[in-house]
Order: C-alpha cells, then sequence, then structure tokens
C-alpha cells in the first residue's frame, strides 16, 4: 500500500515539484497539499495522511505551530522542511521537541532533479518517517538488563578495526528480565559518557541532558547527526536549558566535567593523547556515510577511556555506533541502548542489542535517574 504523504509549504512551485519528486515512485501517493499550517491542521484531521512533509516558516500560520496542534489534535507523523540557516535549524529543532519525527533541508537542487540523489534520499526520509512509532504510541517500560556479549580473545587495534569488526557474527542476547532502576550497575570510576544517536535524538538528548544536574563529575560527548548548520544551534539550545555547559566540539577543546560537547555537523570528531584528552576535529571522509560518525567517535573514546566509558545509543536509524559498541566493550567500558518501547526508531539501539553489546536497555529517564544517582 502506498505511503500517503499530506505536503505543506507556501510555495506552489516547491509543492507542486515536491508531488513531482514523490510521486515518480510508486511507494507514494500525495492526497493533498497545504499552505499554511492553518490548512494543514484542517487537512490532516480531513484526509489522516501517513505522513506530513512541514514547511517551517509560513504565513497564517507557522510550522511549528501547525505540529504543535496537529500532535494534540490527530497526531500524524510529520517531516519538518527546514533552509539550511542558523534560525531555520533553530525553528526546526522547537518542530521536533512540538512532536516532529525528523527533519530534512530544502534543497533547490533535488527539485530540479527529481531522479537524483538528493530526491532519493527525500524518498528515502519520507519513507523512514512513515515507519517511525508517534510518540502518542510510546508505551515506555521499566528498565531491563541484558547479558554481556562475550569477550574476544583479541580485539582489533582502532577505527580500522570497524570494517573486520561489523562482518563478524553476531551473538544473540537471551532475553532479558524486567528490573528496578536501583539495580542498573554503573562504576564510580567512569570518567566519561558518549551518546550516539539519529532519528528522534534530539528530543532524547535533551530529555536526558536535562535532567541531570550541573554537579555532574564527568564530561559528556554527543555525536547527533546534524548537518553543520545545525549542532551549533542544539548545543547553544541545550545550553539554555541545562544545568550543565553545552557546548558544540572545537579543535582543541580541552574536555572538562559538567560539561556537555556536540559534536559538530559535518566533520569527524575525535579524541587526541595526553593527559587531559582534547578534540581533533577533522574533515570528513567521503567512505564514511556519517559526519559525525558515531562509530569513530565511540573508537576514539574506547582507546583513550577504555573500561572507564560510558556509551549510551539512543533512538536512530541504521546501525551506526554498533561497532564502536564493540571496541568499547573490548576495553571493559559499559553500554546501554534505548529500550524499544521509547525510541522513535529502534534501528541503531537494535543493532547493538542484537549483536549482544548491551549491558542494559534503558529509557532515557531511567539512564538519567542512574547517572544522577552514581555519577553526580
Amino acid at each position: 500500500m502506498a505511503i500517503r504523504v499530506l505536503i505543506v509549504d507556501d510555495s506552489s512551485f516547491f509543492c507542486t515539484q515536491l508531488v513531482k519528486m514523490l510521486e515518480i515512485d510508486s511507494d507514494f501517493e500525495v492526497v493533498g497539499v497545504a499552505n499554511n499550517g492553518r490548512e494543514a491542521i484542517t487537512k490532516a484531521q480531513q484526509l489522516r495522511p501517513d505522513v506530513i512533509t512541514m514547511d517551517v516558516e509560513m504565513p497564517v500560520m507557522d510550522g511549528i505551530t501547525a505540529t504543535r496542534e496537529i500532535m494534540a489534535k490527530c497526531p500524524t507523523r510529520i517531516l519538518m522542511l527546514s533552509s539550511l540557516t542558523y534560525e531555520g535549524a533553530r525553528l526546526t529543532l522547537a518542530a521536533l521537541e512540538s512532536g516532529a519525527i525528523d527533519f530534512h533541508l530544502k534543497s533547490y537542487e533535488e527539485l530540479s532533479d527529481i531522479r537524483g540523489r538528493n530526491a532519493a534520499r527525500l524518498r528515502a526520509k519520507v519513507r523512514a518517517v512513515s515507519r517511525a512509532r508517534l510518540p502518542t504510541e510510546k508505551n515506555v517500560q521499566a528498565p531491563s538488563t541484558t547479558t554481556q556479549t562475550p569477550q574476544r580473545p583479541t580485539a582489533p587495534k582502532g577505527v580500522s578495526a570497524l570494517r573486520e569488526a561489523s562482518s563478524e557474527p553476531k551473538t544473540k542476547p537471551v532475553s532479558p528480565p524486567r528490573d528496578a532502576v536501583s539495580a542498573v550497575v554503573l562504576p564510580k570510576d567512569i570518567s566519561i559518557i558518549v551518546i550516539g544517536a539519529s532519528t528522534g535524538g534530539p528530543v532524547a538528548v535533551q530529555k536526558l541532558i536535562t535532567e541531570l544536574p550541573g554537579t555532574l563529575r564527568v564530561p559528556m560527548l554527543v555525536v547527533q547527526h546534524m548537518p553543520s548548520s545545525f549542532t551549533g544551534a542544539f548545543a547553544s539550545r541545550l545550553n539554555k536549558i541545562s544545568s550543565l555547559t553545552v557546548v558544540e566540539a572545537k579543535n582543541q577543546m580541552r574536555l572538562a566535567s559538567g560539561h556537555v560537547y556536540i559534536a559538530p555537523g559535518g566533520y569527524q570528531c575525535y579524541l587526541t593523547d595526553g593527559s587531559t584528552p582534547t578534540f581533533r576535529i577533522a574533515p570528513p571522509d567521503n567512505r564514511v556515510p556519517y559526519q559525525p560518525c558515531v562509530d569513530i567517535t565511540f573508537a576514539s573514546v574506547a582507546k583513550h577511556f577504555g573500561r572507564k566509558s560510558l556509551a549510551i545509543v539512543l533512538t536512530g536509524m541504521g546501525s551506526d555506533g554498533r561497532d564502536g559498541a564493540r571496541l568499547l566493550k573490548e576495553k571493559g567500558g559499559v553500554v546501554w541502548a534505548q529500550d524499544e518501547q521509547s525510541c522513535v526508531v529502534y534501528g541503531m539501539p537494535k543493532a547493538v542489542v542484537s549483536s549482544g553489546l548491551a549491558d542494559n536497555q534503558l529509557t532515557v529517564e531511567s539512564m538519567a535517574q542512574t547517572i544522577r544517582r552514581v555519577l553526580a
């Protein structure tokens, strides 16, 4: 059955091209077009689409307000279409907090070539959003623990071993028992928390960070799949609403306790050697599909912090983070995965769990409670 899409944008040209771009693929059916947020609310209630593509800035009613009202009246999966600007990023992050599933950068290049690579990426994003869990569908359950993955006799060395590690047989974890948050074991000598996330991640990361006190004794590093124009706005937003100091990581910046560092979009984020590790922000490698890449940063943290690392894999599509989590486990680090019931997309956490690498599967709230109890 085709994915039914409602397009919302104040540009008639953009709407026309977006219809062509989607309906070139039989997987999609555009059931309606709205030119402002108020029309979007009415048509969402009338047409009940599977996905809404929502512009951010429109006359009459903006996309953020429309998203908030649609999620209250007729919850629908919404993909925000944002401009590649700091202001566009700021508004899009607000829309995600209001209930949108994900965002996609507007590109006039993809509009002019409906069969091109960028257009295919947009169709893939709409397809993925159609399968995502709505916030109203989440049935948050008690945290659970998983069996630890057996240690391999030898460990691959560094980031170059990620491809080798990903091809090895995976251990199927035993179905974990339910457990209380107070029973989650976290060593008191953890020296760093590193987080990987993609679709649904901005809201999950915000929820986690805002529930932690400014007395946190360790630094946190967040690798969120985002373009370069978004990570600075994301850090600024979190810094305003959190007790922790949140900044975008910069080259040669030193790690400090009680600080949260957002890996910059469009680059790879490493840690350097030394008594006090600093960041090395490197240009992207076209062979790596994500900039920043969770696997690469996890591997760097494994090298420098080893068993004193806590890695957290949050909601997101794909499997980025699995191979880096394997390297962390081999060094004795702790790995948590967000539980399926609270994920928007149970992709990245599932890859970690299915490989037998997760020490615990937890809700974001349970993660925050445990970190507060042990590390603050």
